[in-house]
């Protein structure tokens, strides 16, 4: 057990931790593919197509009408500003999503080794339980030896309870 906590490092992760930590990351990230990434890309690819359509009969006004060719420009112009927009929001978005999806495994992988290292500790007290429990039980059991030995002789285990029985007598 001991060789146990002097290979336990903190730098150098068991492979259960690993592979419980990947996991919960895999999960983690195919929960966000499916209700967060896919409802965006879907959402930006709409905008990308109105956009798309704005510029479409943009073109059209200006084929058809070469006279407002200054007010089509102006339109060109906002789309444009507008798409910017729209895809400066989109990686904004997408910046913020993965940074949380960062902190959150940051914060399992913390939690995962708080909990073992709580672990550790419980089966450190519990080894010196057992520990301090096996040295008792020697104790009584030399003790019960050396009294056996002791008593073996029957004048000096006569004296010893006369004396005993005086220490008695004195201390009432």
């Amino acid at each position: 057990m001991m060789l146990f906590l002097a290979d336990f490092s903190v730098i150098r992760p068991e492979p259960g931790l690993l592979i419980w930590t990947t996991l919960i990351f895999l999960l983690f990230w195919g929960l966000m593919g499916k209700f967060a990434f896919k409802p965006i890309q879907n959402a930006l690819k709409e905008r990308e197509q109105d956009i798309q359509n704005s510029l479409d009969s943009a073109k059209r006004a200006k084929e058809e009408i070469s006279s407002l060719q200054s007010h089509n420009e102006n339109l060109l112009k906002q789309a444009a500003e507008e798409r910017a927009a729209i895809l400066k929001e989109a990686k904004e978005a997408k910046e913020s999503i993965i940074s949380e999806a960062r902190e959150r495994a940051k914060e399992e992988a913390q939690k995962i080794v708080q909990a073992a290292k709580i672990e550790i500790e419980h089966q450190k007290m519990e080894m010196l339980t057992n520990v301090r429990n096996d040295i008792g039980l020697l104790s009584i059991e030399i003790a019960e030896k050396l009294i056996h030995q002791r008593l073996s002789d029957k004048q000096e285990s006569l004296q010893l309870t006369q004396k005993l029985v005086e220490e008695i007598r004195f201390e009432n």
